[in-house]
């Protein structure tokens, strides 16, 4: 839950509020579930959230793997 806050406030940063009008967030929605997200609007947007949150869940699982993946070699890289 918290990494999903995180990831959420960071990509959100000027509509988090809105965040259906986030450039960055309607492409990541449209790369994720195609032309049906394409024109999501307010309760749409969160209608198409709530019903594939299990999908979403899976990719924030993924982001965080990647991100600790990261820090790993990051931390690696200092250490040499």
């Amino acid at each position: 839950m918290f990494s999903a806050l995180r990831y959420y406030w960071k990509i959100a940063k000027g509509y988090r509020l809105r965040p259906w009008e986030s450039p960055y967030i309607r492409w990541r929605l449209e790369t994720f579930f195609g032309a049906e997200a394409e024109m999501a609007r307010g309760r749409e947007f969160f209608a198409l959230l709530w019903r594939e949150r299990a999908r979403l869940r899976r990719f924030l699982q993924w982001v965080n793997e990647r991100r600790a993946a990261a820090a790993g070699r990051a931390a690696g890289a200092n250490r040499g």
